[in-house]
């Protein structure tokens, strides 16, 4: 599957609903700030309506299928019936479970960590399963299960994270591949706090405007938290995983940091290039009362006025200068944007034309290295000498064989990377004592779908002569 085959607007300007349980919506909240997102908090049936009302306008809905303190529940019929509900409404973005890392969403008293595998990190992700592979099966995109945000020792997101895939890799490898490559996109919760800021013009990257001086419409914006110029040279070597001293348990805090950290793991396991992101809750936290926020004061703080012109500019930055695979944001939520009216960040976003992302045609999965698996026959034959034996000594005393069966010959399998994966090989390796189980280990771990077929060529290279004529004899290729 390819990024630019996922269904949905094209904007990233999302808005979160108050809570679950509240119909109808004012749909003018979402389409006279120009909207592409909803998401939905859905307990039962309330939002069907809505949700084909939202996509006659061109919102893109998502549900997250929501349950009081869930812990670690299973994908019962009740769910089912009403995700093939929105099914039917037309809805194919789906969430379940919501934050794991908190408590609220466990029953008082549960042991809230990341080592908690049998309680917790098995459970989820088993029940996950399930349920994406039903979301999935109806042509629909299942959000692997977003985080809170958090550097905290039990509560770290980084390490929810690593401990969900490593286990995902252990125990569904393969099933997790298959979601990979039909639809799973990832589901992160983004509130950036003043993790952004906008350069001065002509003082260098690592240069930050005040906020009365910040303008949604002009460069030098960064949201690429931890990695920005600030971050790195305040704490040089900070990444989302933390890798510094001041980082211990990770450092999640950006627009897209979570999000770039699920694609460097599936990456490093499954051999992903690109998964779908969406912050379906998040954003820059508006104002009530405070005169101004700084939750970090290596950045610059934020006022009403600056928080509306780095909301658009968030959404800009997302549209243009984001990851490929990072589809948008969609801002907590909407009683905080409306509660006394419109923020200044609604009435920027009304006045601003939304800038549509251009989604590449990328693979989400690479395309696999090397041929394909053998059925049946294969389809190439290589005969490969280990280092020491010339193929000269093979044409000299395996000729028959040869003659027989026509493979190809080397002393090298570089060629292997190149053969198309609808075509499949087997590779007869001789090779001395001392080497075969290097060689033939490399070529297993390089080539998995390769069918070894190994002589090991003892001293008296005869005893090689002898076998490949006794194959010749009875008109059998492989031993």
């Amino acid at each position: 599957m390819r990024l630019d085959q996922y269904i949905w607007s094209r904007n990233p300007r999302g808005l979160h609903v108050q809570r679950a349980l509240i119909t109808p919506l004012e749909y003018s909240r979402w389409t006279e700030p120009h909207f592409g997102w909803v998401k939905l908090v859905a307990a039962e049936h309330e939002y069907v309506d809505d949700a084909m009302d939202f996509l006659a306008r061109g919102i893109t809905p998502i549900v997250r299928l929501y349950v009081e303190r869930p812990g670690a529940m299973p994908f019962d019929g009740r769910l089912r019936d009403l995700t093939l509900q929105y099914v039917r409404a037309g809805v194919r973005w789906f969430e379940f479970y919501n934050e794991p890392n908190l408590p609220i969403e466990w029953p008082p008293g549960a042991w809230i960590s990341w080592q908690n595998f049998d309680g917790m990190i098995r459970p989820l992700m088993d029940n996950w399963m399930v349920w994406a592979e039903f979301v999935a099966g109806l042509g629909c995109y299942p959000g692997f299960t977003a985080l809170a945000e958090s550097a905290a020792p039990e509560s770290a997101s980084v390490r929810w994270m690593d401990a969900f895939l490593n286990y995902l890799a252990q125990a569904h490898f393969d099933r997790f591949a298959t979601l990979l490559n039909n639809g799973l996109y990832c589901a992160t919760h983004p509130y950036i706090l003043n993790h952004f800021y906008q350069e001065i013009p002509g003082q260098g990257p690592a240069s930050a405007r005040p906020p009365e001086q910040q303008n949604a419409r002009e460069p030098g914006w960064h949201f690429e938290y931890p990695y920005d110029p600030i971050s790195q040279q305040t704490d040089p070597g900070r990444t989302v995983y933390g890798g510094t001293a001041k980082t211990p348990h990770g450092d999640p805090t950006g627009l897209v940091a979570m999000g770039q950290m699920f694609n460097e793991r599936c990456a490093q396991i499954w051999g992903s290039q690109a998964v779908p992101v969406v912050g379906t809750e998040g954003g820059i936290f508006p104002f009530n009362e405070e005169p101004f926020y700084q939750q970090d004061n290596r950045y610059p703080p934020y006022t009403r006025d600056s928080q509306a012109e780095a909301t658009v500019a968030m959404f800009e930055w997302s549209a243009r200068q984001a990851p490929p695979w990072f589809f948008g944001v969609c801002l907590w939520k909407e009683d905080e944007y409306y509660r006394l009216g419109p923020v200044r960040a609604i009435e920027r976003l009304r006045e601003t034309p939304p800038l549509f992302k251009t989604v590449p045609p990328l693979e989400v999965m690479k395309a696999p290295n090397g041929p394909g698996p053998v059925h049946g026959e294969p389809d190439l034959h290589a005969v490969i000498l280990a280092p020491g034996l010339a193929p000269d000594w093979f044409f000299d005393t395996a000729r028959a064989y040869w003659n027989r069966f026509r493979p190809l010959v080397t002393t090298g399998w570089d060629f292997i990377q190149y053969i198309p994966n609808n075509r499949s090989l087997a590779a007869t390796v001789i090779a001395p004592p001392d080497v075969v189980q290097s060689i033939t280990e490399t070529l297993q771990k390089q080539y998995p779908n390769v069918v070894l077929d190994v002589i090991v060529a003892e001293s008296e290279l005869t005893s090689v002569a002898s076998v490949l004529n006794a194959r010749v004899w009875s008109d059998r290729r492989f031993g």
